[in-house]
């Protein structure tokens, strides 16, 4: 097993708007969509994305960097019916940077 370690170092925090139009998620299910976000890099961590209304139903579960310049959001549907989350509307994005990553043999005290 291989254990890796932010060194404590961010380079650079964004929290940045990212405007989009998610297509449908099915009824009862989770599903990922993935939308363009220019300059992020896949070294960096999403530590949170804010959906700007509720809709009764729909959550946002999880989120990820699959690819340069690409985020992927995963939503929840915890109803009976197709949802599809509200068009055009802005997210908010906290990107952090890392300034470099360690392989410790164990995680520093």
């Amino acid at each position: 097993m291989t254990v890796s370690v932010y060194d404590g170092n961010v380079k650079g925090q964004w929290l940045v708007a990212l405007t989009i139009s998610p297509a449908a998620v099915a009824a009862n299910t989770t599903a990922e969509q993935t939308f363009s976000l220019p300059g992020l890099q896949t070294t960096d961590f999403l530590s949170g994305i804010i959906k700007p209304t509720q809709q009764a139903g729909l959550g946002i579960v999880g989120a990820r960097i699959p690819a340069v310049d690409t985020i992927a959001i995963t939503f929840s549907n915890n109803t009976g019916a197709s949802i599809t989350p509200t068009a055009g509307q802005t997210y908010l994005v906290d990107v952090i940077r890392p300034d470099g990553v360690t392989l410790p043999t164990s995680i520093p005290r």
